[in-house]
C-alpha cells in the first residue's frame, strides 16, 4: 500500500499554537534523530548535525564554508554575486529556524554553535559583498543573534558553572553588543535596546535569586577603572586560581 503523501494525521496529533513555539525531536526512517517544529500551516523538519536541510552545498559542510573556500581562492578580488547572495539567505533563515529550536529545548551549547556560524556568515558577506543594502538587510539582525548567544551562553554558564559566570557571561555579550551600537554610531541607543534590558533583567534575576554581588570580573573592572592595582593584581590571582 502506498505511503500517503498528505500530513493530515500529523498536522491533527500536532495541533498548532500561535502563542507558542512547539519543537520535538523525534526519529527518522533511518534511525536518526531530526528536530520538528509546528509552524502554521505545517512542521519544518530540520537535521540536528551539519547544515539544517541535510545537503552539502558545492560538496562543502555549510553555505558558509564554500564561500570562505572561495575568499580564501580569490582573495581581494572575491565579491559576492547574486545567487551567492540569495544561497547565503537561505543558510541564515535555515540556521535561525534551529537556533531557536535548540533555545526552545534549553540546548544551549547547540545554540550558541549555530548563532556563532550565523554570526562568521555575516562576517564573511559583510566583508566580501558590495551591495551595502543587502549587507544591511542582515547586520540589523545582529544584535538579535548576539541577544540569543548571550542568553544561550549565560544559561549554559549557569547549568555548568554557577551564578557567577552565568553573569560573566551576560556581561561579555553587553560589551559585544556595546561595541556593534558602536561601530554603528547609534552607542545613544544601547541603553534603551530592549534587547539589552532583557540581558540585564536577565543579570540581575540571577543576581538576586543566587544572592550573588559583584562577581571577581566586574571588582576586577571596578580596581582597574579606580586605579586601585594591588587589589587588581591580587582579584587576577583569584581568578587565574579558579581557571586551573
Amino acid at each position: 500500500m502506498p505511503h500517503p503523501e498528505h500530513l493530515d494525521e500529523l498536522l491533527r496529533d500536532w495541533s498548532y499554537e500561535p502563542q507558542a513555539l512547539a519543537v520535538r525531536i523525534v526519529t527518522g526512517g533511518d534511525g536518526r534523530d531530526v528536530l520538528q517544529m509546528r509552524i502554521d500551516m505545517g512542521i519544518l523538519q530540520l537535521e540536528m548535525e551539519g547544515r539544517p536541510d541535510g545537503s552539502r552545498p558545492k560538496g562543502c559542510a555549510s553555505y558558509y564554508d564554500y564561500l570562505l573556500s572561495e575568499a580564501i581562492r580569490f582573495g581581494d578580488e572575491f565579491v559576492i554575486d547574486d545567487d551567492q547572495a540569495n544561497e547565503a539567505d537561505r543558510e541564515f533563515v535555515q540556521f535561525y529556524h534551529r537556533r531557536i529550536c535548540w533555545l526552545r529545548l534549553q540546548n544551549y551549547d547547540r545554540a550558541i554553535h549555530d548563532a556563532d556560524h550565523t554570526l562568521v556568515l555575516m562576517d564573511l558577506c559583510k566583508k566580501y559583498s558590495d551591495d551595502d543594502q543587502w549587507t544591511l538587510s542582515h547586520e540589523q539582525y545582529r544584535p538579535f543573534v548576539l541577544f540569543h548567544r548571550t542568553q544561550a551562553a549565560a544559561l549554559a554558564a549557569l547549568e555548568d558553572g554557577g551564578p557567577e559566570e552565568a553573569i560573566q557571561a551576560i556581561n561579555v555579550g553587553l560589551d559585544t553588543l556595546r561595541e556593534v551600537f558602536e561601530e554603528y554610531e547609534a552607542e545613544e541607543h544601547f541603553e534603551d535596546d530592549e534587547l539589552v534590558a532583557r540581558l540585564l533583567d536577565l543579570r540581575e534575576t540571577l543576581r538576586k535569586e543566587y544572592e550573588v554581588g559583584k562577581t571577581l570580573h566586574e571588582q576586577l573592572a571596578d580596581a582597574v577603572a579606580t586605579e586601585q592595582y594591588e587589589l587588581a593584581a591580587r582579584l587576577r590571582d583569584e581568578l587565574a586560581k579558579r581557571e586551573i
